[in-house]
């Protein structure tokens, strides 16, 4: 049987479903390769192919060394793995990545099946059912599902602004710390994600300093989800909220953070993510949790073996900064020319574009006109701001990862096209098509919010 070729270019490596050969049939979806000039890009999500082109012969080179498995049965033997090993060789990772400012106990990590298990396993253990986390706006759109719907917690939002550059304020903390009391909900503490998704920006030691002594003041928790540390190429740099509390002994039991290898090391696929808590009872229940979510002993080998080359991890970590910045920059520019700003961002795979300006009105319908217009006329599959709770119509999510620079150059050739003709405030849909269209659009705005489960 022939390959199936993968959807659009820098999507994921979706297979064609009975769902997707469906809108094939339809000419609603086109499945093509990447010299077609046609093809929706798919600019909505943080999988990436920059890190791939520089760990795969790596990878191959520790998977075909590996005594764990036979070549033939690819048959495990978990017994002649102790774990420890794998957590000693992640604790030292986690601590190059941040500079080796801190060190990191591996004593006090639980192995995850990705960040989304760790957030979901930090939720049980934090919050009852009814209970609620404080989250700046805007924030992954994926959390509505991971931090909510198997553990009954509640979501509140802190409310940021672009007239500051989305950054957390005390007053926007203590707003939603009332409006959670207003509805009858017990905070249980605040979760950010630092290096930002979908900001692509970093938290200030200022900012840190007021979450900090937030959760004292009110006797709460904050988890720092960091799955994106590896990925600051740009001033400012990245701060962690363990360096950020370090000599602060007082506070650890109140601070958690989230890890993962999906974004640094360009594996969503390996399903290996961490909680590092300084809370014992956090790490025995999260521990025997983990059983739910167990890495394989396979996996857990090679990463291993991976993370203990400081040799290949330094020269990684630079290289893969070093593509980031040239990919993001290029991505900045090209939006320059056409006359749209970004927010200055200097970590992780997103830009957050500013498209206020294109807006036939200024609200989120209008925000949601704009966006079909990209997908149908630009061919162009980026995440509207309302997916991520912004509370500003205008603003989308666009990332630069997950792309060749040929195909970033023709989707800034399709949208300075799309600009210049001035038809973005106008809607050219016809009746006929308009049932076909509003099923896509249900199907493509799942993708960009709800449907993130591989992104992590």
């Amino acid at each position: 049987m022939g390959r199936t070729p993968p959807i659009s270019w820098g999507g994921r490596s979706t297979r064609r479903t009975p769902m997707i050969q469906s809108l094939t049939r339809q000419g609603s979806f086109r499945w093509v390769s990447q010299r077609t000039s046609s093809a929706l890009i798919s600019s909505n999500h943080g999988l990436r192919t920059i890190p791939t082109q520089l760990h795969s012969r790596k990878m191959e080179h520790y998977y075909s060394g590996s005594s764990l498995c036979s070549r033939t049965t690819m048959a495990c033997q978990p017994s002649r793995v102790p774990q420890c090993i794998h957590l000693q060789a992640l604790a030292k990772y986690m601590g190059e990545v941040r500079g080796n400012k801190v060190a990191f106990d591996p004593n006090k990590l639980v192995l995850t099946a990705g960040a989304t298990s760790a957030n979901e396993t930090l939720m049980f253990c934090l919050a009852e059912p009814g209970e609620a986390f404080l989250l700046p706006t805007p924030y992954y759109p994926g959390f509505d599902r991971d931090l909510k719907w198997r553990t009954g917690a509640e979501i509140v939002p802190i409310h940021c602004s672009s007239s500051n550059g989305f950054r957390i304020t005390k007053p926007a903390l203590e707003a939603a710390y009332q409006d959670a009391q207003k509805r009858s909900l017990r905070v249980k503490g605040v979760l950010v994600t630092n290096p930002s998704n979908p900001l692509g920006t970093t938290l200030t030691r200022h900012e840190l300093d007021i979450l900090v002594d937030f959760v004292v003041a009110k006797d709460i928790h904050l988890i720092s989800d960091e799955i994106y540390s590896g990925t600051n190429f740009d001033s400012p740099g990245f701060i962690s909220i363990s360096e950020a509390t370090k000599g602060r002994d007082n506070i650890s039991h109140r601070i958690h953070i989230v890890c993962s290898l999906s974004k640094d090391l360009g594996l969503p696929g390996f399903r290996v993510g961490a909680i590092y808590s300084e809370n014992e009872a956090v790490v025995s229940a999260a521990t025997k949790m983990s059983s739910f979510g167990m890495v394989s002993s396979q996996t857990q080998y090679l990463l291993a073996a991976l993370l203990s080359d400081k040799e290949f991890t330094d020269k990684y970590l630079l290289e893969n900064q070093m593509r980031l910045k040239e990919r993001h920059d290029m991505l900045v520019e090209g939006l320059r020319r056409i006359g749209i700003g970004c927010l200055k961002g200097s970590a992780a795979l997103f830009c957050w574009v500013d498209m206020r300006h294109l807006l036939k009105s200024n609200t989120f319908k209008g925000e949601m006109e704009l966006w079909k217009k990209i997908v149908y006329q630009v061919g162009l599959n980026i995440s509207p701001g309302s997916s991520c709770h912004c509370d500003e119509p205008g603003w989308f999510r666009v990332c630069f990862a997950n792309m060749s620079e040929d195909t970033l150059t023709l989707a800034m050739q399709r949208l300075k096209s799309f600009v210049d003709s001035g038809d973005c405030g106008s809607n050219h849909d016809s009746g006929r098509q308009r049932p076909r269209k509003q099923f896509l659009t249900k199907w493509v705005l799942r993708l960009s919010s709800t449907d993130r489960k591989s992104e992590r």
